[in-house]
C-alpha cells in the first residue's frame, strides 16, 4: 500500500493543460465539454478508462518532486485517477464550484463529509423530510461520534434560527427532499447560517445542476446521489461534493483514508452519462410536471406533491429558485395498502425499484419498499402512509406515462 500523498488533489500530467472553461457555457455545452482535455491519448474524442490501481515513477527524483509538491500527476488509485479527475472537474464546471470529489456512492458522499467535518462534540442540524439512510447514520453512527443532532421541519426558518447553538457547524438538507419534495429557501437560511458561523450542504440530487446551482444561492457545499440524474441510465453507483477547495480538500483527504471510491469503470460510465444530463432533464421535468397535473386532477388521488404545482407548500421558492422540478412525483391513492399495491402492480411501463433519475420511470410504495420493518405508528410519523406511491419518471413519452397510471388506478 502506498503512503499518503502530501496534496491528493494533484491530478494530470501538467503538460496536458486543459482549456480554460468559459463561464458564460451554458449547461448543455458544459456537460458535453467542461473537464475534459481536448488532447486525448491515441487523439481519442472520449476520456480513457484508466484502469489501473497504481502510476509509476520513472526515478527517485521524480517521487521526491511529487512529495514536495513539485508535480501535478498521479500515485495510487485510491488517491486519484485522470478518468475520476475529468468527472470532478466536469461537476465542478456544472455546480459552478472550485472542487469536486467523487465517491463511491451518494451515501459514501455523506457519511464521509459528515465525518470529515463534524467534530467531536459539534452539532448539526438536518431536516426531517431526508432520505432513510442518511437518517439512519446521522442518528446511530454520529451519535456514537459525540455529535449532537437537532431536526427540523423542511422550509421552516424559524425553527432553523432557534436550532443553531454555539456548536453548531453544519446544517445539512435534502432540496428538494426525499419524498415529499420540500425546497428550501437556499438564500434565506444562508443567511441566517452564516450570520451564525454556520456552514450550509444542499443534496442536490433531486435538482441537479441544470434546475438549480446551490451554490450560487449561498450554499457553502453541493452534494449528489450520482447515481441517479447524473448518471442518468440505472447502471452505476457514484456520490460527489462541490464546493470551494478549502472546504472540499479535507473530505477528500478523508476519503483517501476510509476508502471509499470509486472504480474507473464507474466513473467513465459516470462521465458518459453526464454528457446527455441537460437534454435528459428537460424531458424528465416536463414529465413530472404532466403526471403531477394530470395525478392532481384525478378523483382517486387525494393529494399530489410536485413542486411545479401551485398547490405544493414552497411552489413559490421552486419557481423563484428552480429552472425545472424534475422528474419525480409523490402522490397518495384514495385506497388502503391492498388497493395500493394493487395499483402499483398494474403499472406496465414502471420498474418497481428503489431508486430515481434513469431514463426508465421506477415506481414504489415507500412503506414496502424502505419503510416495511418500521412499525406502523413511526412510519406515520414520519408521514409514510399505506397509499403513498413515489413515481421517478424516466424520458418515455409523457402521454404514455399517464395513459399507464389511468388504466392502473382504474384497478383501485
Amino acid at each position: 500500500m502506498s503512503g499518503a500523498p502530501s496534496d491528493p488533489s494533484r491530478s494530470e500530467d501538467p503538460s496536458r493543460d486543459l482549456p480554460e472553461e468559459p463561464r458564460d457555457r451554458g449547461p448543455a455545452t458544459s456537460s458535453v465539454h467542461a473537464g475534459e482535455l481536448r488532447q486525448q491519448e491515441a487523439n481519442a474524442i472520449t476520456t480513457p478508462i484508466y484502469q489501473t490501481s497504481t502510476f509509476w515513477f520513472r526515478n527517485s527524483k521524480e517521487v521526491t518532486d511529487y512529495q514536495e509538491g513539485k508535480s501535478n500527476r498521479e500515485e495510487y488509485g485510491r488517491y486519484g485517477n485522470p478518468t475520476w479527475r475529468a468527472v470532478e472537474r466536469k461537476i465542478s464546471a456544472l455546480e459552478g464550484g472550485e472542487e469536486t470529489v467523487l465517491f463511491a456512492s451518494g451515501m459514501c458522499a455523506a457519511t464521509t463529509t459528515f465525518m470529515a467535518l463534524l467534530p467531536e462534540g459539534s452539532h448539526l442540524i438536518v431536516t426531517s423530510d431526508c432520505y432513510r439512510r442518511t437518517r439512519q447514520f446521522i442518528e446511530q453512527y454520529l451519535s456514537r461520534m459525540g455529535v449532537e443532532t437537532t431536526v427540523i421541519e423542511p422550509s421552516n426558518l424559524e425553527a432553523f434560527r432557534e436550532a443553531i447553538r454555539p456548536n453548531t457547524k453544519l446544517f445539512f438538507t435534502e432540496s428538494p427532499t426525499n419524498p415529499y419534495l420540500r425546497v428550501i429557501d437556499v438564500p434565506a437560511f444562508a443567511k441566517v447560517a452564516h450570520e451564525r458561523g454556520v456552514q450550509i450542504i444542499i443534496d442536490s440530487t433531486f435538482a441537479t445542476p441544470v434546475n438549480h446551482r446551490a451554490l450560487e444561492d449561498g450554499a457553502d457545499l453541493v452534494l449528489h446521489s450520482a447515481t441517479k440524474y447524473l448518471g442518468g441510465h440505472n447502471d452505476l453507483l457514484a456520490g460527489t461534493l462541490t464546493g470551494p477547495r478549502a472546504m472540499v480538500e479535507p473530505v477528500r483527504k478523508a476519503l483517501g483514508v476510509l476508502g471509499g471510491i470509486i472504480d474507473s469503470h464507474a466513473a467513465w460510465l459516470l462521465l458518459r452519462g453526464i454528457k446527455t444530463l441537460d437534454i435528459r432533464m428537460e424531458r424528465h421535468n416536463a414529465n413530472g410536471l404532466a403526471l403531477a397535473t394530470y395525478l392532481e386532477a384525478h378523483p382517486k388521488v387525494r393529494r399530489v406533491w410536485y413542486p411545479g404545482l401551485a398547490s405544493h407548500p414552497d411552489h413559490a421558492v421552486a419557481k423563484r429558485m428552480m429552472k425545472g422540478c424534475g422528474g419525480v412525483v409523490t402522490f397518495e391513492i384514495e385506497t388502503d395498502l391492498e388497493g395500493a399495491m394493487r395499483f402499483i402492480d398494474a403499472t406496465r411501463i414502471p420498474y418497481q425499484a428503489p431508486s430515481l433519475g434513469g431514463v426508465e420511470s421506477l415506481i414504489e410504495l415507500p412503506v414496502t419498499m424502505s419503510f416495511w420493518d418500521k412499525p406502523k405508528e413511526e412510519r406515520l410519523r414520519l408521514g409514510i402512509t399505506d397509499s403513498l406511491v413515489r413515481y421517478a419518471c424516466g424520458i418515455e413519452n409523457a402521454a404514455d406515462i399517464i395513459a399507464d397510471i389511468e388504466q392502473a388506478l382504474a384497478k383501485v
